[in-house]
């Protein structure tokens, strides 16, 4: 039966279980609470589709799983290097884990992350004739990706905090007096991650200046069209 108009089908239901047989009366629980379900699913998709722009949840990631390995290799050379003794006797090893640890996430987070996360990329090329050396950046065409809000706020906030938190270790090691050893790994680290805040910052700026100019450009060639076309008609 169709519902008068106006009125929602599940009070329609809930209407005809008063003038109905017991078992219609069950079917028709049954269907209104299935009705219920609907609705309040629906709702809570609703809802965290209103939510999801930009939200620092890894589950929201265009592509999560790079994500989780780039933040667990720069928190993991973090806790080797603060908590891998306490684990692990020979301080050589501890070491060697966080140094290695070091160089995956400069690797994976200069040819992979930075790419896959926020469409940037950078390397340096060196001239053989001259033996000069240049950066050269790479960014995804705005027009044609569209980055994910969440991987960019991972991915800056990442790229920030963790020369941050290895100048914090740095003046920590400075203070306690400890081996040269683990001043070296320090001062390693942080070579390693402002390098590429350095260079995927300047790589930023260079896609923004970039699409600025190609749309100043493509702006110019259209007032010169419409202007060119307005003066005919006017001659």
């Amino acid at each position: 039966m169709t519902p008068p108009l106006g009125i929602p089908y599940y009070e329609h239901i809930r209407d005809l279980q008063t003038t109905a047989s017991p078992s219609k009366t069950a079917s028709l629980l049954l269907l209104n609470s299935a009705f219920q379900s609907l609705r309040i699913s629906g709702l809570q998709i609703f809802t965290m589709d209103q939510r999801q722009e930009g939200e620092l949840n890894w589950r929201l990631s265009a592509h999560p799983i790079t994500l989780l390995v780039f933040l667990g290799i720069r928190i993991g050379a973090l806790m080797m290097y603060l908590f891998g003794v306490l684990f692990i006797d020979n301080f050589i090893l501890v070491f060697i884990l966080t140094l290695l640890l070091l160089s995956a996430d400069f690797y994976y987070l200069k040819n992979i992350a930075g790419r896959r996360l926020v469409g940037l990329r950078w390397w340096n090329e060196v001239n053989t004739t001259t033996g000069d050396s240049h950066w050269v950046f790479e960014s995804a065409d705005p027009n044609v990706r569209t980055i994910s809000a969440t991987d960019k706020r991972f991915f800056w906030l990442s790229m920030y905090l963790t020369p941050a938190l290895w100048v914090g270790l740095a003046v920590l090691a400075i203070v306690r007096l400890v081996g040269v050893i683990w001043l070296s790994l320090v001062a390693i680290a942080l070579i390693l991650t402002i390098t590429n805040t350095v260079a995927f910052s300047r790589c930023d700026k260079f896609s923004q200046a970039s699409t600025f100019a190609n749309s100043a450009l493509g702006g110019g060639i259209v007032n010169n069209i419409a202007g060119g076309l307005l003066g005919r008609m006017f001659r």
